[in-house]
């Protein structure tokens, strides 16, 4: 199945070579690249035009005037998308912590399903076994939380590791999002959930990222779990 990845970045010039190559070397799988870049000062977006050269029809780029926040990346980039020779669209991060190895199982796995989530709590999913015990607690509470405020039957609801079916998105409701920080990745599980969509884990190992920094901190997660209550009062209403 022809799969274009949406790979937002801002400071991923150390990451996005190698990704690119990584993926690129996999065996069975068709898949292309949409870089949303914003206007990162380490030069990752021209980068990414040089990837484009590099890669020609498999690597597109998206750059944007500024830091405007994972969830609007993801919707602009979807957007752009939806317009171009694909069968499926996916999310990813360009830092490695979403090993490109999995790529293949769940664009398999999508021939069953409307959404396939890269899982870190299903059988054979995990983290990093050199996380520290705060870490993985607050991210197993963080999905326990969201599952019973939401009701989802979803294990692993935070992660970005996802590919959707090219024509399921297209109806999917995004100007009804409201998230613009990492409770995005909840909400658009939540409404794909009250839409009926058929969706599937398939396991992941989640490391921490190879190179670069991390942009999650406590706040931010304490935060989302915050505006889980607020997802769910703002789609009371949505029904399959």
């Amino acid at each position: 199945m022809k799969t274009m990845m949406v790979l937002p970045t801002y400071n991923e010039a150390e990451n996005l070579p190698k990704l690119a190559e990584a993926i690129f070397a996999l065996p069975d799988v068709e898949i292309s690249l949409l870089v949303v870049d914003d206007n990162s000062p380490d030069g990752t977006g021209a980068l990414a035009e040089e990837l484009a050269e590099k890669y020609p029809g498999k690597v597109f780029v998206m750059h944007r005037e500024g830091k405007k926040g994972l969830a609007s990346a993801y919707i602009e980039g979807f957007g752009q998308a939806l317009q171009m020779d694909t069968e499926a669209v996916g999310m990813m991060d360009s830092d490695f912590s979403h090993e490109p190895k999995r790529l293949p199982a769940m664009v398999d796995a999508l021939e069953n399903a409307d959404l396939v989530i890269g899982s870190r709590y299903v059988e054979g999913g995990g983290v990093d076994e050199d996380w520290p015990l705060w870490r993985k607690g607050l991210s197993a509470f963080g999905n326990f939380y969201a599952r019973t405020i939401l009701g989802l039957n979803v294990r692993d609801a935070t992660t970005g590791y996802r590919i959707w079916r090219k024509e399921k998105l297209k109806t999917f409701p995004l100007e009804r999002v409201l998230s613009s920080g990492y409770v995005f990745l909840v909400e658009l599980v939540y409404l794909a959930t009250k839409l009926g969509y058929r969706i599937v884990e398939v396991p992941i190992y989640f490391p921490d990222r190879k190179w670069g920094k991390s942009k999650m901190n406590f706040r931010i997660q304490a935060e989302a779990a915050f505006r889980v209550w607020q997802v769910r009062m703002a789609h009371r209403d949505v029904h399959s």
